[in-house]
């Protein structure tokens, strides 16, 4: 079962990353299976819009079945696919790196992380961090 408290040890730990690596401020949604939020914070000095981002990531990571990673690759390989889910989702899904799937020791998803406030790769290593600190599997890319 996914808690809150494991919802908070993934933030805090991705903030805490964010913070060794000297990254920009983070934003941080995590949300349950059903794409509804659980936890978020947002470090002082991340923009506004850096909410909806996280969150389009988690969302769209768990709307696809795959981390943003890969809807970002898709995207460029098939830009018009990307605009139709878009605008089916109501602008919910953002492809760029920092959305990652949780996934529980049987393997099953159970969440999805979506950090906001850097470069996208940085981003997504701060949520893998969080995962694996409160003790799930994060999948970033269908070969994980």
């Amino acid at each position: 079962m996914f808690k809150l408290s494991d919802a908070s040890t993934i933030i805090d730990t991705a903030l805490a990353e964010g913070r060794t690596r000297g990254l920009a401020p983070l934003a941080v949604a995590v949300l349950d299976a059903g794409g509804h939020l659980v936890a978020y914070k947002r470090e002082d000095g991340a923009g506004i819009v850096r909410f909806d981002i996280a969150f389009g990531k988690a969302w769209g990571s768990l709307g696809m079945g795959f981390g943003s990673r890969e809807l970002t690759e898709r995207a460029g390989k098939n830009p018009t696919f990307v605009t139709v889910l878009s605008a089916v989702s109501g602008g919910r899904m953002v492809p760029s790196p920092g959305g990652v799937l949780i996934a529980n020791e049987q393997g099953h998803i159970i969440g999805a992380v979506g950090i906001s406030g850097d470069l996208g790769d940085n981003d997504e290593l701060c949520a893998i961090a969080g995962i694996e600190k409160a003790g799930f599997r994060p999948i970033a890319k269908l070969a994980d």
